[in-house]
């Protein structure tokens, strides 16, 4: 449904009717499908509405600076932004409310995300990415508050590296130029966020060509900007960003978002300029109004007085605009009135043609379901007659597929073990098989790549060790094997707080900035959520970022970027986005509260859709690397802390070795217990085997599952099970954290519990967070000795006489 935008003005000066006029229609026409689209919701065919009015004048303006090649990283108000350029359908914007999941009829959501959150296609079916200077570009929109920002950073920085050095123009596809301009919107509200300052800092310091455009209309919700910000005006707040002769910074500039000239030219000014010197750009557009409130859950009659309100319809921008029109001349009333009639009768068709659309669009499994429940009224033998029920359920005014299984389901219920209905109840559950895979296409599937390009179709490659192999560093085995990867890849970058310049706090990128050159292998400031925003942006562009975070107790410092934009990203765009994103980090233990944790049950509860490895030694962190960099996955990897300066033999194929994602390694084979573990833990489990066999003759069979996202995708470890008829989980992470999800995973989903002789058994840390110090860790986390007491325990479950008390 995307239509190609006409070639725009160069210039604000003269502009001629017919521009004028168009650009009312479309600022009519959004006004229209806001508040038809709010009325769909009241009236119950729709369950939540988000509107731009108010904002359409400024969107207007603003688009018309954009070009084929820049980045959008909105705000989920931007619907005549998207419209102007030919990105947004009025049916795909009623299709967005009613949720349809017709990826024809609804290509930015497809159902899985709320209206007027956008998205354009960066990646093709073969995992390839588009010729991104030949279209307009959005990046798949989020609702939380300031969540665009961080993303916007990476698409800005990959204009400015690209201009740098011009010889990337190739390597990406020709895919960026080095003169795109990365477009920001945000409400004035959301500017309080710590990611809207953390990125207009970074921005500054990083001279990069960002834009954000910020519409003030006075409140955040119903509180109003007083409370909000510091002089209760955000230009005002960042003049200390002002860049000035011989200094890095923003431009400020400000404008109300009802005078469409000075919009126009303010615009058309602040973008060339930002084009032009890649000096990042903010709009503060003042004097905003919200005319049908903040969503469909509230009024804003609520919390703004009678003086406001007024002041709102008098300076609402579709009025002023019009006011405008009439009084320069550009059109009679007449022509105004044309242009408000034939935008109205669009919005009204659109809606119409969205409506029919999705409520047909489960109509054959509605006719087909309906089959039955007629067989079943007139049946002979047994008539069981719901005829009433399907009818009320097939035609509520919102008609739902939930609404349409739940009845099936429970016809089912009443079906069972009804022989004369056999017949019948066959059909019935064939229907709902068939309903049933048609809704996991729909709403469960592509968290992660599921093409050729998926990390899962990267098959393992053994690691070689020569006989005459050195005994090197851990630190120096990353270090090689990234030289390795940078030479093979030149589009791959990497930077974080100390990573350029130091080669990172742990010399795994040593040596690289003077190899390869700053802008790969750079510094930044400590602001954990920017350098994952700027991994994001710089993804989609083509380009294969590491974003480093120094520990992973720091990790939740840039959290609400991993869970919200990256982790969900190819699932709320139906794979038609990807980041394949490479987050390096170190943790699990070591010193102290703040460098020694496991945060594992935060990172599987907030991250599914992004790889989870952890490697027990650099030899395998460095072919999880070697790995990724083979498919398009985004991934967290977790180096172990002890494991730098710890000495391992130095492969003889760097860079090409390959660790099979959600494969896990059997370290240590036994007969009679199997234990699972990963990280550091693996060091300790094999240890602990070692000592049982030596004083017991108990045989532990060891198996490192070196990624918890995915988990053991071959059932290695139920294998492992029956034999043994015992399992033990061991990691670091608190109670019911890594060790209670890894017990989810074998136990339930591989069926584990029918081979087992006792109860599973789960060896976490402490419930709090690890004390410092080498006698802090010992008897904060699993240990040598915890896990021999455990495992010898299990074997007394089973045979008591054999295994008498360790006391």
């Amino acid at each position: 449904m995307y239509l190609e935008k006409s070639e725009l003005l160069e210039s604000t000066e003269n502009k001629t009717q017919n521009e004028i006029l168009n650009d009312y229609y479309l600022v009519y026409l959004s006004r229209q499908l806001s508040v038809l689209g709010r009325r769909e919701v009241h009236n119950g065919r729709a369950h939540f509405g988000i509107f731009g009015d108010g904002k359409e004048l400024t969107q207007i303006a603003y688009a018309k600076a954009f070009r084929k090649g820049d980045w959008r990283s909105g705000y989920y108000r931007d619907q005549t932004f998207m419209l102007y350029l030919g990105l947004l359908q009025p049916e795909e914007f009623f299709a967005m409310i009613y949720g349809d999941t017709d990826l024809n009829f609804n290509p930015s959501t497809g159902g899985r995300n709320f209206n007027n959150h956008f998205s354009t296609r960066n990646i093709n079916e073969q995992g390839e990415i588009k010729d991104l200077m030949k279209q307009y570009n959005s990046a798949s929109d989020v609702s939380s508050t300031a969540g665009q920002m961080p993303r916007l950073l990476g698409l800005a920085q990959a204009s400015k590296i690209v201009r740098n050095n011009p010889e990337l123009k190739e390597v990406l596809n020709n895919n960026v130029d080095g003169n795109e301009v990365a477009f920001g919107s945000i409400g004035d509200a959301s500017t309080s966020e710590g990611m809207f300052f953390e990125t207009i800092n970074a921005a500054g310091v990083l001279q990069v060509p960002l834009a954000v455009a910020v519409y003030d209309d006075g409140f955040g919700i119903s509180v109003p900007k007083k409370l909000q910000t510091t002089k209760e005006s955000i230009s005002e707040v960042l003049k200390g960003f002002q860049k000035e002769k011989g200094t890095n910074g923003i431009e400020i500039y400000t404008c109300k978002g009802w005078d469409y000239p000075n919009l126009v030219s303010t615009f058309e000014k602040g973008i060339a300029a930002c084009r032009k010197t890649q000096t990042p750009a903010l709009f503060h557009v003042q004097e905003v109004t919200q005319p049908l409130g903040h969503s469909t859950s509230g009024s804003h009659e609520r919390y703004k007085g009678k003086e406001r309100l007024a002041w709102e319809k008098e300076f609402d921008c579709v009025s002023q605009f019009r006011k405008w029109i009439l009084s320069s001349g550009k059109a009679d009333e007449a022509a105004l009135k044309e242009v408000e009639n034939r935008a109205g009768k669009r919005a009204r068709q659109a809606r119409d043609i969205a409506w029919k659309h999705y409520t047909e669009s489960f109509k054959t499994e509605t006719d087909s379901l309906h089959e039955i429940v007629v067989e079943l009224k007139e049946h002979k033998q047994k008539p069981v007659d719901h005829s009433s029920e399907f009818e009320a359920v097939t035609t509520k005014l919102f008609p739902t597929r939930r609404a349409l299984f739940s009845f099936a389901k429970r016809l089912k219920y009443e079906l069972h073990g009804m022989e004369e209905v056999k017949t019948e109840r066959e059909k019935l559950i064939k229907w709902l098989e068939k309903f049933e895979a048609r809704t996991k296409v729909m709403y469960n599937r592509q968290l992660h790549r599921e093409g050729v390009d998926s990390t899962l179709n990267v098959e393992a490659v053994p690691v070689q060790i020569d006989e005459d192999a050195p005994m090197v560093n851990g630190h120096d085995i990353l270090a090689e094997n990234f030289h390795k990867l940078f030479a093979k890849y030149p589009n791959l970058v990497t930077f974080g707080e100390d990573t350029g310049f130091m080669g990172d706090v742990n010399q795994g990128m040593k040596g690289m900035q003077e190899a390869f050159g700053e802008h790969r292998v750079s510094d930044t400031g400590i602001r954990e959520t920017t350098i994952i925003g700027q991994g994001v942006g710089l993804a989609l562009r083509g380009f294969r970022p590491i974003a480093e975070i120094q520990y992973l107790d720091y990790l939740m410092y840039g959290l609400p970027t991993l869970s919200d934009d990256l982790a969900s990203m190819q699932y709320r765009t139906m794979g038609k986005q990807s980041a394949p994103l490479i987050v390096r980090t170190r943790g699990h233990q070591l010193q102290g509260i703040w460098h020694a944790g496991s945060p594992m049950q935060m990172i599987l509860g907030s991250m599914r859709g992004v790889f989870l490895c952890v490697p027990r030694n650099m030899t395998q962190a460095a072919g999880m690397y070697n790995t990724l960099l083979e498919g398009n996955d985004p991934a967290l990897v977790i180096e172990p802390l002890k494991g730098y300066n710890v000495k391992e033999h130095l492969p003889s194929n760097l860079g090409e070795y390959k660790v099979a994602m959600g494969v896990p390694e059997v370290l240590h084979e036994g007969t009679d217990v199997t234990l699972v573990t990963y990280a550091w833990n693996a060091h300790h489990a094999v240890k602990a085997a070692q000592l049982l066999m030596e004083l017991k003759n108990i045989s532990v069979e060891v198996i490192d599952v070196q990624t918890l996202m995915p988990f053991d995708v071959n059932h290695r470890i139920v294998e492992s099970i029956k034999k043994t008829n015992k399992v033990i989980f061991v990691d670091e992470d608190v109670p019911g954290g890594a060790s209670a999800y890894m017990l989810q995973k074998v136990i339930d989903e591989q069926k584990a519990f029918n081979y087992l002789d006792t109860a599973p058994v789960t060896l976490p840390a402490a419930e709090h967070r690890p004390a410092y110090g080498i006698d802090g860790e010992y008897f904060t986390k699993p240990t040598v000795e915890r896990i021999y007491d455990a495992i010898y325990n299990m074997m007394r479950e089973t045979n008591v006489k054999k295994y008498p008390p360790l006391d």
